[in-house]
Order: C-alpha cells, then structure tokens, then sequence
C-alpha cells in the first residue's frame, strides 16, 4: 500500500471539506511504559485463562460493533472519506473477522499429534509469546485492527496499536469499544505515538511480535527494526494486482467486477486491480466498457447516498497521487480517459484516470498508484499476459475473467502473488489466508494461518 508520511499529529480531518474535526494528544513515554505494564499483565493472566472465555468476551466485542453500525460507519467516512455504504459494509466485516475467530479460534489452538518417532509420543500444543504491536494503515481502519486483535487475543497475547495519524478517531473508538464490552485491562491499548516509541516498544522485552500493514517503506522500517531485535514480524505491504481478461471472459461480468475492484474505497486498497492485463480480441469492447462505467461515477460527499466516488484519505494523498500521475504520463504513458486536472476545492477529490502506455522504461513502472488511476495493457497471447503480470516487484494479489474456470485455475497458479479471484474482485474472508509475496511482504493474516503467526508451537515429546 502506497504511503503517505505522517507528521504524527493525531488529528482526524474531513477528506471532503477539510475541516478539522479533533485533535488527539500523543502518548507520553510514561503513559507508553504503563501500557507495556498492563500488557503484560494481561499475558501472564490469560495463561491461567481457557481461550473459551476469551472467545465469550471477543463475541461480546462483535456484538457491540453490529448493534451500532451506524456510529462507526459514519467516523471511517468523516476521518479517511470512505462511502458511507462502503463504511457500514466495514464495520459489518468488523464482525465477522471477530466472529470467525470466536468460533474457530479455541479449536485452531487444540494440540496437534505427532507420533512418527518409533516407540514415542509426541503433541505440539499452541501458546501464547507476549505482545504483539500492531501498526495499521487508514484505508480500512477497523478490519486492519481485528485481523491483528481477534486472533491473537483469543490466544492471549495483548495487542498495541499505532494506527495512522489521520483515523484517530476510529483508533480510539476500537479502544472504547472494547473497555464498553469489558475486554479485560491491557489485552488492547490504542497508543498515539511517534515512530521512535514504535522503535522502543519493539525493542521491549515484552513486545515478541509486530504486525504491519501499510506502504513498503513502512515495511522495511519496521522489519529492519523487529529483525535487530529478533522479534517475529508479519507484513502486508503494497501491491500492483493484475485483473487479467480473457477473451472467452464474459464481457459485463469482466467490466463491472474490474471498475468495482479499482474504484472501490476510491482506489486506496492494496488489493485493487491496479494493472488491467486484457487479451486483444476482447480489448476494445472491455475499454469502452471499463469508460463508460468511470463515467458513471459521480465524485462527491461520502456521506451523500447520491455520491459513488469519494475523495482520497487526504489533502496530502491527493497530492502524492497527481505528482505520481504527472511521472507516469512524463515517462511516456497517455491518458485514454479522464481528467488529470485536480479538483477544485478545500477537499482531496480526484478524477479517476484510465492510464496506457506503460512500458518498463518509465520510471513510474512498478509504482503502486493509490487510488482511482487504472493502467490497461493489451496482449496477444497468454505468455505475454504472464510476463507483464509478473514483472513486478510486487505479489499480493490478483483476478482472471475467464468462462474456462479449469483453465483460469491454471493460469491463477502461473501468477506469482499471494491470493489469485477468478470471474470476481479480489476480497478478504475471515476463512481465507490473505498475505502476499516477494515485497508485498510475508506471512498470512486471518484463517487458522492467521492464527498460528505469534504462538509458540511447543514440542512436547514422550
């Protein structure tokens, strides 16, 4: 995911209007150390704890976010500019990431036996390793939070947060939604803190994981940091994802399910079809397809049921984006369709673009473009496709429309990221794995796989 520096001023602003909503103070060194303390108070108590309970208590959590959708909603719109349809549907997966792990996570952590040695017994059973940090990105505020939280408070190791500065709002409100519902002391603790107190709770002795989602530089910090201490680390990081068509793919499907995975939450996901990969027989009807459907898309106020295209998280991301857009189009790319103009305005709306011409001379070639610029390419064969989908740094997701399912599963397997959609847009489900590969980072999130990140597995051999 593209980053945009944070000055570290915990202040949530309107993406829309640009009015300042709040301002939160940081967290003092003193208040970082009473957090640790609690923390690993929680640690040494949940050992005593079957993670039954925990999973009563974390329902209780779901439950709380379900029967105030509208509450939540509304602060993921006003502080990052989400859709307040898109916002409600957050907070709803909020729930169910909670719920999958209340119902599969004391049983994904039952010993597993071992018994291939002659003559011996043998189990590895699941434990917990102390506090995991977790650093998370703006664009999906709460289901960042509880793929990192559920899991690993169902095992029992407490979570620290450090969110992005520009959500404080919807950082604080999971703190308080937890304190509401009784999740017990030190199990989670929202820290708004600067990037050296990041570094020195991952030095603590009582920090054993970190956990980040956000832009590879980010990502290379903090793993730089995590490794020097040799504490466990997971990271999503960015991606460049391909939407492959082929030209057996059913054309509408292909068109709705490519603007919906580019466009959706303003184009800022890593998992948005950034790079269109079209085979030539079907490459003229799905551009006027893919042109006529951004068309459609009326920019405007997020909490306006009218409006299907909002603004980016920030002045400073509409910033970033069009400097980015101007590169691409320098390095000899062209705009097929749309308006590079910025809108005018206090707000951070931006024109979704349809970009071609991007060759792996352009300097901009293996960028992530975070937000609602398509680049389409069009290739001949099924090798050519391959090429350019994996010409690139990156590795985290993916889709192919194609009617031939066995053969699009085969193609999926050529394609080197971590999550490959056929025939629909790439999401997360709580039952699914979802990580990436090369620098779009390591380890898995959600799933069993989800769970078993921070455990100890712990060899038990008689």
């Amino acid at each position: 995911m593209e980053g945009v520096q944070e000055d570290m001023s915990y202040t949530a602003i309107n993406p829309f209007n640009g009015e300042t909503i709040r301002e939160f103070p940081t967290t003092s060194d003193a208040e970082v150390e009473q957090a640790l303390e609690k923390a690993d108070y929680f640690y040494h108590t949940a050992k005593q704890q079957p993670s039954t309970e925990r999973a009563a208590q974390l329902e209780k959590l779901a439950q709380e976010f379900a029967a105030h959708n509208e509450k939540y909603a509304r602060l993921l719109t006003t502080n990052m500019g989400k859709l307040i349809t898109q916002a409600r549907s957050e907070v709803k997966k909020n729930v169910e990431f909670a719920m999958y792990y209340v119902k599969n996570g004391p049983a994904a952590l039952k010993p597993i036996p071992y018994n291939n040695v002659p003559e011996k017994k043998a189990h590895v059973e699941f434990s917990s390793i102390g506090a995991v940090l977790s650093v998370e990105p703006w664009n999906f505020p709460y289901t960042q939070i509880m793929r990192v939280f559920a899991p690993n408070f169902i095992i029992g190791n407490p979570v620290l947060l450090k969110h992005a500065s520009i959500v404080p709002e919807c950082a604080q409100a999971f703190e308080d939604a937890c304190n509401k519902v009784g999740i017990p002391e030190g199990a989670f603790k929202n820290l708004f803190i600067n990037y050296n107190q990041v570094n020195r709770i991952i030095a603590d002795p009582r920090v054993q994981g970190v956990a980040l989602t956000g832009s590879e530089n980010a990502g290379r910090k903090i793993a730089a940091e995590a490794g020097k201490n040799l504490k466990k680390s997971t990271m999503e990081l960015g991606g460049t994802d391909v939407c492959i068509v082929l030209n057996d793919a059913d054309l509408k499907a292909a068109v709705d399910g490519a603007v919906s995975a580019r466009l959706n939450n303003s184009g800022q996901v890593c998992t948005a079809a950034k790079r269109y990969i079209v085979q030539s027989g079907i490459y003229d009807d799905f551009l006027a397809g893919i042109s006529t459907a951004f068309a459609a898309r009326k920019l405007g106020d997020p909490l306006d049921a009218q409006t299907t295209l909002g603004p980016l998280s920030s002045k400073s991301a509409q910033k970033a984006l069009h400097e980015q857009v101007e590169k691409v189009l320098a390095g000899g790319a062209q705009v097929l369709w749309g308006d590079t103009s910025l809108p005018q305005g206090p707000g951070a709306l931006f024109n979704p673009l349809i970009i071609s011409g991007m060759t792996p001379e352009n300097p901009m070639y293996d960028t992530e473009l975070f937000g609602p610029v398509a680049q389409i390419y069009k290739a001949e064969t099924e090798k050519e496709i391959l090429k350019i989908a994996n010409n690139s740094c990156y590795g985290l997701g993916g889709a192919i429309y194609s009617q031939n399912i066995a053969h699009a599963k085969e193609l999926a397997s050529h394609i080197e990221t971590g999550q490959v959609a056929i025939n629909q847009p790439l999401t997360s489900y709580p039952e699914l794995p979802f990580g990436g590969v090369k620098n779009s980072g390591y380890g898995r999130e959600l799933s069993e796989m989800g769970i078993h990140e921070f455990v100890n597995a712990k060899t038990i051999l008689n």
